[in-house]
C-alpha cells in the first residue's frame, strides 16, 4: 500500500515556486469552492481544474492517486450510502423489496466522490506536494502570526502539523512491516467475524504506538541536541515575499470560484439536493 499523502515531490513547477503562504490561501479557497459546486457543470468546472493542477504542478498521476487510497473506502461509502438512501421524484430506476435506487441518488453519488477527490488532490497539491516541511511551518507560523497577541504558541503549533504531516507515510510504511511481520507468524486478518478481525489488529497497534513513542521520543532527543527552544529568538535563512505570480495565482483562484457561484446562478444542469 503505497499512500502518498504528505510526501513532497521535487519539481521545477510554477506550483512549486509559488509563496507557501499563498498556496496555503489558495489550498483553503479550492477547498471552499469545493463545497460552493451544486449542479453538473459546476462539477465538471471542478473536475477539470483538479487535471489542470496536476499538469501544472508536474507530478505524476500515479503519485497522485496515491492521495486517494486512504481515503478511498470512505469514499466508496459515502457514495454507497447516497445511491439507496436519496429519494427523489418520479418512478426509481432501480426496486427490490425496500431498496429503492433514483436517478438523484446516482448523481449524489457522483457529485460526492468528484468533491472528495477533488479537494483532496487540491490541497495535496498546493500544500504537501509542492510545498516542503520547512517552507509549510514558516507559511502556517506568519500566516497566524497575529494570534501570538493572545498568546498562542503559533510557532509550535506550526511545527506540529508540519512533523504530523511529514510522518503520515512513515507511519503507513511501519504499519506494513508490522502486518508483514505477523502475517509470517501467521496471523490472519482477512477471516473470520468482525470481533476476531479487531481482535487481530491488537498485535498491530500495540507495536504500531510503540514504534511511534520511540520515533517522537528520538525526534525530541534530536531537536534539543541541536538547540532547539520553539519559535523565540529564532531566525530565518529564506525571507518570504508575495511575488507577481503568487498575486496572478490568487486572482486565478478568485475568478474560478466566481465562475462556479455564476454557474450555480444560472443553474445549468441537474443541481445537486
Amino acid at each position: 500500500m503505497n499512500i502518498a499523502l504528505g510526501q513532497y515531490y521535487p519539481s521545477k513547477s510554477v506550483m512549486h515556486r509559488l509563496d507557501p503562504r499563498m498556496k496555503f490561501i489558495l489550498a483553503i479557497v479550492y477547498i471552499v469552492a469545493g463545497f460552493v459546486c451544486k449542479n453538473v457543470l459546476s462539477f465538471a468546472l471542478l473536475l477539470v481544474s483538479t487535471l489542470l493542477l496536476i499538469i501544472i504542478s508536474r507530478i505524476p498521476i500515479k503519485t497522485v492517486l496515491g492521495s486517494i487510497k486512504a481515503i478511498l473506502f470512505i469514499m466508496i461509502f459515502t457514495a454507497i450510502i447516497n445511491i439507496f438512501l436519496s429519494t427523489g421524484e418520479g418512478d426509481p430506476l432501480f426496486e427490490w423489496r425496500f431498496i429503492k435506487i433514483y436517478e438523484s441518488g446516482l448523481y449524489n453519488a457522483g457529485f460526492i466522490v468528484i468533491r472528495i477527490f477533488a479537494m483532496i488532490i487540491g490541497a495535496s497539491i498546493f500544500l504537501t506536494y509542492t510545498t516542503t516541511p520547512i517552507q509549510l511551518t514558516d507559511a502556517i507560523e506568519r500566516l497566524f502570526s497575529p494570534l501570538k497577541v493572545l498568546r498562542v504558541p503559533v510557532h509550535e503549533f506550526a511545527m506540529m502539523m508540519t512533523i504530523a504531516l511529514r510522518f503520515i507515510p512513515t507511519i503507513v510504511e511501519e504499519t506494513e512491516k508490522i502486518m508483514a511481520a505477523q502475517k509470517a507468524r501467521g496471523a490472519n486478518f482477512s477471516e473470520g467475524s468482525v470481533f476476531k478481525r479487531i481482535k487481530a489488529l491488537i498485535p498491530i497497534i500495540i507495536p504500531l504506538f510503540v514504534s511511534a513513542f520511540r520515533r517522537a521520543g528520538d525526534l525530541a532527543t534530536a531537536m534539543t541536541c541541536r538547540c532547539y527552544r520553539g519559535g523565540k529568538g529564532r531566525t530565518r535563512m529564506t525571507v518570504l515575499k508575495l511575488k507577481v505570480r503568487d498575486f496572478a495565482a490568487l486572482a486565478l483562484m478568485v475568478a474560478f470560484v466566481a465562475g462556479i457561484v455564476v454557474i450555480n446562478i444560472v443553474n445549468i444542469g441537474y443541481t445537486m439536493n
